[in-house]
């Protein structure tokens, strides 16, 4: 074992990358993990910080460049903690990111699958429809540094759409021009916390100023200079939240300006989204990744599916036409009410929505003898819990369609159905979320005794 020791420097080649998409070499048989490096690159780091099992070292010198670095093209990168992979090219990212989804399932999940496959997103440039900028105590806006709250004051994030920008530069000249402060979460005082921004493939927006407090100064100011910024801006909300929380938005909302929902198409359906709805960030990403979905659930029109965390229903609706009956659940009354609108905006009538936890709901419907022929999960970070499993499992779908932002979860997960006779039979990786370490994956998993051939 290697006796590092923190500031040493040593020479090494970086051999590929850990799930957080920092460089990983070997000294003496000591894994290290090198920020910024790049795969094949020999170089010279410097040890920031050694543990037991592992060390952890940023790169000083580049000796041999690989052909996979590229110069970063945001001048806040990296002290921003939004993006993490903007000194490697697309082509590496996404190497990156199918790796990732493999190296998940069968190190986590010990599954016996190739993850051959990873939808690339046309551009990797402005494609996020929803936008939270953190404010601070000094009125500065921009995005946390990674591991902190620390806010890095950012004029033009290269993820964001142009109108978020816009709107985050408006709202500083608001709050500089009315002297209104930002939120201190050390002291809990200060008024603006955050802004929230949507926007739609048409290029309008809904904007939330979430506040400690239940007004601000000069609210007919702010919106006017919103509007200016925003032209295309179909709503202007305020959010209340005065809780000693890092949950972002609180639950009481007022209107300022126009709509409190904003309107956008998604495979082929029209969808209304409040703020607090769940909705895919990436749109054109998001068409391919549902497409990819329907495909997995092998639909021929017969059939009962089943969705779980299905948000505002954009797969619920996406599968409707190609299913007999399709019903949805979701824990958010907002987002299930936004669904249920959806529907009927959309003329779609064999849906059905449910307001209740994934894992109530599923033992409900087990209990009631459901058996759908399709169930859809689309659950957050933590994956799904081991009662949601056991009840997916005790309704003895064909096809379980699993939709996944984290390899990790999705890989335990697998093992877990695995434990009661379902195979993990395909995985796709999807990049929805470029020069980000985060990856969407998609599974299929069917009972053992099924082929899907």
């Amino acid at each position: 074992m290697a006796n590092l020791q923190k500031n040493q420097r040593h020479t090494v080649t970086v051999e590929g990358y850990s799930s957080e998409g920092l460089g990983i070499t070997r000294i003496d048989g000591q894994v290290v993990f090198v920020h910024g490096g790049v795969r094949g690159e020999t170089c010279v780091i410097q040890i920031l910080k050694v543990l037991k099992r592992a060390a952890y070292a940023r790169v000083a010198e580049v000796l041999s460049p690989s052909p996979a670095r590229a110069t970063p093209d945001c001048p806040h990168f990296p002290a921003c903690g939004g993006c993490q992979l903007r000194h490697i090219t697309y082509d590496e990212e996404l190497w990156f990111k199918r790796q990732k989804v493999a190296d998940a399932l069968r190190r986590i999940g010990g599954a016996d699958v190739s993850v051959d496959t990873i939808l690339a997103a046309e551009s990797p440039l402005y494609y996020r429809n929803k936008s939270v900028f953190p404010v601070g105590p000094g009125g500065e806006i921009g995005f946390y540094r990674a591991r902190s709250h620390q806010i890095i004051p950012v004029d033009r994030c290269l993820l964001q759409a142009k109108t978020a920008n816009d709107a985050a530069k408006a709202l500083g000249d608001y709050m500089a021009r009315y002297g209104v402060s930002g939120y201190d979460e050390g002291t809990r005082e200060g008024l603006v916390r955050h802004l929230f921004v949507r926007t739609n493939a048409a290029g309008e927006a809904l904007l939330c100023v979430v506040v400690n407090g239940g007004a601000l100064p000069e609210e007919a100011a702010l919106v006017s200079c919103l509007r200016t910024a925003c032209p295309k801006a179909v709503g202007i909300l305020l959010n209340r939240n005065t809780k000693d929380t890092n949950v972002i938005l609180g639950d009481s909302y007022r209107t300022l300006y126009g709509e409190r929902t904003l309107q956008d198409t998604l495979c082929g359906h029209t969808f209304s989204l409040s703020v607090p709805s769940f909705y895919q960030v990436n749109r054109p990403q998001a068409e391919r990744l549902y497409g990819k979905a329907m495909e997995l659930a092998g639909l021929t029109g017969r059939e009962l599916v089943l969705e779980l965390y299905c948000g505002a229903g954009t797969i619920t609706l996406s599968m409707a036409p190609h299913a007999a009956r399709v019903m949805g659940a979701e824990i958010v009354p907002e987002a299930v009410a936004d669904a249920k609108e959806n529907a009927a905006r959309n003329g779609v009538d064999n849906v059905e929505f449910l307001c209740a936890d994934a894992g109530e709901i599923a033992q409900k419907l087990a209990a009631a003898g459901l058996r759908p022929d399709v169930v859809v999960v689309d659950p957050p970070r933590k994956g799904l819990s081991e009662d949601v499993v056991d009840a997916i499992a005790a309704m003895a779908p064909g096809r379980v369609v699993y939709i996944s932002c984290n390899p990790a979860t999705l890989a335990r997960d697998a093992g877990r159905f695995a434990a009661l006779g379902y195979v993990l039979r395909e995985a796709i990786a999807a990049d929805l979320f470029p020069r980000t370490v985060h990856v969407e994956s998609i599974a299929l998993l069917t009972p053992n005794c099924v082929s899907t051939i």
